[in-house]
């Protein structure tokens, strides 16, 4: 009898054992088979996104030279150049970042150095969230009914700067926020222990080491905006202008409205075409130049800070 419970015990920890062995088995097989799809899943989009980007470039690239960037558009703009369209965007660019930039890293500062955590803040972090998720037409419609109508500053670079600064602002201020939440507290009592007060801790010790994100996120939310079609076509786009604005109450030309108008409306289509893939062209090759810069100041202040 006592040699048939060990035989018996010993056959149940052998099943057990055995068992286990599947079913490790089978989770490794399973993990391998979710792994292969995602990776298959990550190639896949990445050969979709470089045929989108190849198929732009290589229609574009027929068309750029130097007229064509320096030249209005002409023969109703079935030939000439996009230099309005460029000058125009980067005014509504600079004219953004002048606008969120400042108030976006002194709200993020506020919410996360100065504003009592609690539902108040909380609601207003949530509240920003929903804001940087709010369709570009949305604020296009406000700029519009706000800053060319109420403000009377009609269709100008002044009222798209706004409104483009507005979409930008939840970008800058919850990437400012962050920055500062994830700088350890040790920095801020050193400082505070020391006698230095709150405001020359943030100014001299914290916005320092804060800089690379926050610089990141700005020029990340200049490359969005550069890119919007729907706020500026209700708030400062012209359909042509034959010579670039004088002042801040001006319209302008811009790369997207241009690309909109060129692909979709005019007096020949066909011909409008390569002008289309070549201002798409400048556009990408913008948007590129705006991200290599900032990963290149944050490496730059990065390298800074660890010299230190």
């Amino acid at each position: 009898m006592r040699r048939d419970c060990l035989g018996a015990q010993q056959t149940e920890k052998i099943m057990a054992v055995q068992i286990d062995m599947a079913y490790s088995r089978r989770k490794r097989t399973i993990q391998k088979t979710v792994f292969l799809c995602f990776r298959l899943l990550s190639y896949f989009i990445a050969l979709l996104l470089f045929y989108i980007l190849g198929f732009i470039l290589i229609k574009g690239a027929g068309v750029i030279n130097w007229d064509f960037i320096t030249m209005p558009p002409t023969d109703g703009m079935t030939a000439g150049g996009i230099w309005p369209a460029i000058v125009g965007t980067f005014y509504l660019m600079l004219g953004s970042a002048v606008f969120a930039f400042p108030v976006g890293v002194m709200s993020g500062i506020y919410m996360s150095e100065y504003a009592p955590q609690g539902k108040l803040v909380s609601f207003i972090r949530m509240m920003t969230n929903n804001l940087a998720g709010i369709p570009s037409i949305v604020f296009g419609l406000f700029g519009m009914a706000f800053f060319v109508n109420y403000m009377d500053f009609g269709d100008s670079i002044l009222a798209g700067s706004l409104t483009l600064g507005l979409l930008a602002l939840p970008i800058v201020i919850r990437t400012t926020e962050e920055a500062f939440r994830d700088i350890p507290g040790s920095y801020r009592e050193g400082s505070l222990a020391l006698g230095a007060t709150r405001a020359q801790t943030i100014w001299k010790v914290l916005l320092p080491m804060a800089a690379p994100r926050v610089i990141t996120g700005l020029i990340l939310s200049l490359g969005r905006v550069s890119g919007e079609t729907a706020p500026i076509l209700f708030t400062c786009a012209a359909y042509f202008l034959p010579k670039l604005p004088q002042g801040i109450f001006d319209q302008c030309m811009a790369l997207p409205y241009h690309l909109y108008v060129v692909a979709t409306s005019g007096t020949d289509i066909d011909a409008q075409m390569p002008i289309a893939y070549g201002t798409a062209f400048v556009l990408i090759a913008i948007v590129l130049v705006m991200n290599l810069l900032a990963n290149g100041i944050r490496k730059h202040f990065e390298n800074k800070l660890k010299a230190k």
